[in-house]
Parts: C-alpha cells; structure tokens; sequence
C-alpha cells in the first residue's frame, strides 16, 4: 500500500525520511548489535544520543545556556499540574484560548490561587482572547497561554507582553514550526506528537532562575529542579521517543531550520484558507487574525457532507481529517513533516468535491 496524506492533529505525519532511517537503524543502531529501544539509558552510547538530541533543539530554538531542557515523559496534560507545582507560590493569570488552555487552568485551581484574565470561550474559542495588560498581575508568578489551539484551529499571531512576570508557553502543536524568541520565555513545553516526533516524549525548557521554587509535595517526576539536576534521567527516560525526536530535529536542520519551515509552512496554510475565503460552500469558523498555521478546520454545509467529505478524501489516500469531537467539521493539520504537495492534493479535492 501506498504511503497517505497523514492530516492527523497527534499522533501525526512525520517524515518519511526519518522513518525510513529508524527502520534502517532498528537491530543494529551505530554498530553497537543492538536496537535503541534495547539500550541502556545509562549506557555511553545512549548518552551520545541524548546530547546531540538536546544540542540539535538548542540550536533550532537558539536555547541560550541559561535554560535548562528537559526530555519527560507524563504528556502535555501532566505538565498541566507540573507548572503549578514548581512555580506557584503567591497567584497566576491564565489567558483560556481553548480547550487544552481551559483544562490547564482548571488543573492550576488545585494548587493555589489563579485567575482567568482573558477568555474567548463563549465565542466558542473563535478567536484568541483580546487582552488588556491592565489586567494582568504584576506580582504574579507566571502568566499562562496555549500559544496554538489543536483543536479549535487559532494562533497567537503577537504574544502577551508580561513585564517582569514570566511568560509560560504551551507550545505542543506549532513548537519547531515558526521562530520564537526563547528570552521573552520563562517556560516552554510541549508533548512531541503533533511536531516533533511519536507519542510519549515531552519537552520542557524553563528558565535555569526559575528552579528551586516546588512545592514541598511535587512528586520528584514532576520537579523540574530534579530532573535538571538528573539530566532527565532521575528515572528511565523515554529513550526510542528522543532518539526519534532527534532524527526529526535533525531532518528539520536539512531544511534550512525553523525560519525555512515558517515560510513553507505559511504557503502551505494559505493554500487552504485562500480556497475556504473564496468558497461559498466552505466555512471556516476562525477569525482570520487568528487562524493556526497547524491546524486548519472548516464546514462544509451540514454534518452529513462533512462526513462524506472525510470518507471520500480517505478513498483517496487523505486520511484523519475528521474534526475533533468537541467540535465536528473537518481538520487538516498540516505540521512540518506535510509535504506541501499533500496539502495540494487536499485543496484539489474541496474544490471538486465543493462542485
């Protein structure tokens, strides 16, 4: 069978080269006899991989030394609670732009004193939330956002600008895919699956000044201080996931870095939202300041065509582009392993299937 168009929000497309590497390297990775699933987190040749991993994301992200990145397991969802954990002490401001923005929120209510300061959630997350610095905190701890919403299909085009007051920066589904400035960061951190590699790796990178502050009851997996101090490796890291992650980091460095894939990956989202701006027969619900690059969601006139839409480009060889259940439609999330020829092809199909 022929290779799909992989349009799937996470797990999702990685490169076809990297996987064809990993297959290639499965028994015998570097001449060690051994697969890097069978290695040793501990052992010298793991080690090497681990660091050029590490290296290869500092040099795309421009990571100054002041930082420390972590490679965890626990998901995006476990950081959630994570980033209470090591950095409320007194109160946080949330801005809710989603729904993984909603439930981040919801989980820092646990731990402490947070406020929402903006919400777009009675427009149905159509939008990122119009803020005023006016209402943000300057004494508080941090200041959170979901810098891309997978699910509702919205970007922040500007971040919030936070004084003094650390910015903290879901970046699960558009890490790696546009240039961000690091310094302007407290805390960075997003699960692998959507952008970087497969499921079960999460990156943390943090502000080496913001450590040390965990509650007395962070369990050691979650203290970032620990897992700094263990070089990720307080406990068994998920070893195959950075290997992966490092092969597409370094795929990534093949096509120029994140600067390159910005402007690929902004032809590749205008493809689709110039055919859905001039279409009377598609909706595309996001207000066009705010509309994600990864992840493009549409309408076509009622649920019955969305559904014969996603069969018939599955029939085709486009597959997932069924929209998520919170919200129906359609999606296509079109992160840097899609090939702008796969978007191609989609475009080509709404316009027959819109006649």
């Amino acid at each position: 069978m022929n290779r799909v168009y992989n349009f799937a929000a996470g797990p999702s497309v990685m490169p076809q080269a990297v996987l064809e590497k990993a297959a290639a390297e499965m028994l015998n990775y570097n001449n060690t006899g051994m697969s890097v699933m069978e290695m040793s987190h501990r052992s010298k040749a793991y080690q090497a991989i681990f660091d050029e991993t590490e290296a290869v994301l500092r040099r795309l992200m421009n990571i100054p030394e002041t930082y420390s990145v972590l490679f965890l397991q626990g998901g995006a969802t476990g950081q959630f609670a994570a980033i209470p954990m090591n950095l409320l002490k007194t109160s946080a401001d949330y801005i809710d732009s989603g729904n993984f923005a909603h439930i981040a929120y919801g989980e820092a209510k646990k731990y402490g004193n947070v406020r929402c300061v903006a919400s777009s959630r009675e427009d149905n997350y159509s939008h990122i939330p119009v803020w005023n610095t006016a209402d943000f905190d300057p004494n508080a701890d941090y200041l959170y956002i979901t810098t891309n919403n997978t699910i509702f299909g919205t970007r922040y085009a500007t971040l919030p600008e936070t004084g003094n007051v650390p910015l903290v920066a879901d970046m699960s589904s558009n890490i790696l895919s546009e240039v961000y400035d690091v310094n302007r960061i407290g805390v960075i951190y997003a699960g692998a699956q959507k952008n970087v590699g497969p499921a079960g790796l999460t990156i943390v990178i943090v502000r080496k000044d913001l450590l040390g502050h965990a509650q007395a009851t962070c369990p050691k997996v979650f203290d970032w201080t620990v897992m700094t101090d263990k070089g990720s490796m307080m406990n068994t890291p998920p070893t195959y996931a950075i290997y992966m992650a490092g092969l597409c980091m370094k795929w990534l460095e093949d096509q120029g870095g994140v600067a390159a894939i910005e402007k690929v990956n902004i032809e590749k989202s205008a493809i689709l939202y110039d055919l859905l701006d001039n279409s009377s027969f598609y909706r595309a619900p996001v207000e066009k300041n705010s509309r994600s690059r990864m992840n493009v969601t549409f309408t076509t006139p009622d649920p019955d065509t969305d559904a014969l839409f996603v069969k018939e480009a599955a029939a085709l060889g486009m597959v997932n582009l069924k929209g998520h259940r919170l919200v129906g439609g359609i999606r296509a999330s079109i992160y840097n392993a899609m090939p702008v020829e796969g978007v191609k092809a989609l475009a080509e199909f709404m316009q027959k299937f819109e006649l």
